[in-house]
């Protein structure tokens, strides 16, 4: 008979399975302090908006404090050996930096290219071979390329498709996918491409393939470790697994006793629980969280530990946005009390609050002045000197606005 949790003491061991159940360092935040916590989570998800930050800076920042980016930055830079490359880029949970121990865990789904990249990606590997080899070409005579580079006529953006990407652009994805290249650097957070051989350590890419089943089973114990407590969907789709798969692979890790099956309350799916998981009795976080932050990137899981509805509004259409355009929950305590629509004004200088509305049943009174504290924190990290300032929209913006005149 699986044992217990209730819900509380689940949502804390989700908690510290992430890093929150951690104080943030006294002192500077060094690479070591990066390392931890990245091993902790297994990866960080990227993405493009701007508005507020790159979004794989944001996670790190809401666990450790204040840090330097460029601290990041270079550990996951193509260099001339003198600082050594300790993250890639490759699609793990959505387009993401990795570990570079996990790439021969990631090799079947490079396998699987054919399969599995999107309906454009596919069809430029089976439709114009001879572009992709092109393309290829030139990487190898000139690498790192940026896609604009391979000087392809732009192609027409099909229905449905998010980007209008030219031919050549396209079949660097395919290359991509297929691991044939990857990110040597970013510059302005434009992708430099360039051969795999030439960018991760030979060691690593001599190592031998693992078989499918082990690989899916090695991402799933760092899911494991990163969820703390778990259900197999929660697991699945923190490396994207296919669905059936993970069923089997979950299972497969359950017979050999390294997941324990539990039973959550108010959770109306099976749960796993990793054996080594703290569980602590108190966790007091203090946090804004970047939408693809991975303790709430899945939102069904999200709102069964937090109660939390949440969607991100950045491709809703202004006038049916229901908080805005670019919304970070607050973690207090154990609990997301409130949210934000943030965005940073670099010209001004300025942190601007658009939006702050606070969930139901937390107090203004308590998140008010914490949230404030935050944000100054945030604004200075950002090194927006002036500081923040707080609209009117959203049920917090006046107690907000009046913490923040306090703090400043």
């Amino acid at each position: 008979m699986p044992s217990t949790l209730s819900a509380r003491a689940a949502r804390r061991i989700a908690l510290a399975a992430q890093g929150f159940a951690d104080r943030r360092p006294a002192g500077a935040v060094t690479a070591r302090h990066l390392r931890r916590a990245i091993a902790q989570l297994g990866l960080l998800q990227l993405d493009s908006v701007n508005v507020f930050s790159r979004t794989h800076y944001v996670p790190l920042f809401s666990r450790l404090g204040p840090y330097p980016r460029d601290a990041l930055d270079r550990m996951a830079a193509h260099t001339d050996g003198r600082v050594r490359r300790e993250l890639f880029e490759y699609w793990a949970h959505e387009a993401s930096l990795v570990p570079l121990a996990l790439q021969p865990h990631l090799r079947w789904r490079m396998a699987r290219a054919g399969q599995d990249a999107w309906g454009g990606v596919r069809r430029i590997a089976s439709e114009q071979p001879e572009l992709v080899a092109r393309v290829k070409q030139l990487v190898r005579e000139r690498g790192p390329i940026r896609a604009g580079e391979t000087d392809s006529e732009r192609a027409v953006k099909q229905p449905g498709e998010m980007w209008n990407w030219h031919d050549g652009k396209v079949a660097l994805e395919w290359l991509f996918w297929s691991g044939q290249v990857t990110a040597a650097r970013r510059i302005n957070f434009e992708r430099r491409y360039d051969l795999m051989e030439r960018v991760l350590p030979p060691a690593l890419l001599e190592q031998p393939t693992p078989p499918v089943e082990e690989s899916q089973r090695e991402l799933l114990r760092v899911a494991a470790r990163a969820h703390g407590v778990a259900t197999e969907p929660d697991l699945g789709d923190y490396f994207r697994l296919p669905r059936r798969e993970s069923k089997l692979r979950v299972a497969e890790l359950v017979e050999a006793g390294e997941l324990e099956p539990v039973t959550v309350e108010g959770w109306d799916a099976p749960a796993y629980l990793w054996p080594q998981a703290r569980k602590p009795r108190r966790v007091e976080a203090r946090a804004l969280l970047s939408p693809f932050d991975s303790l709430i990137w899945f939102r069904p899981r999200t709102e069964r530990i937090f109660g939390f509805h949440y969607r991100i509004e950045i491709y809703t259409p202004q006038p049916k946005r229901v908080y805005g355009y670019y919304v970070l929950p607050f973690l207090l305590g154990d609990a997301l009390v409130g949210r934000v629509d943030l965005k940073s004004d670099r010209q001004a200088g300025l942190l601007r609050v658009q939006g702050a509305y606070l969930e139901a049943g937390a107090e203004a009174d308590r998140v008010a002045p914490e949230l404030a504290a935050e944000l100054a924190v945030t604004a200075a990290w950002l090194g927006l000197e002036n500081g923040v300032v707080v609209g009117g929209r959203g049920d917090l913006a006046a107690p907000l606005r009046a913490a923040v005149c306090v703090v400043q």
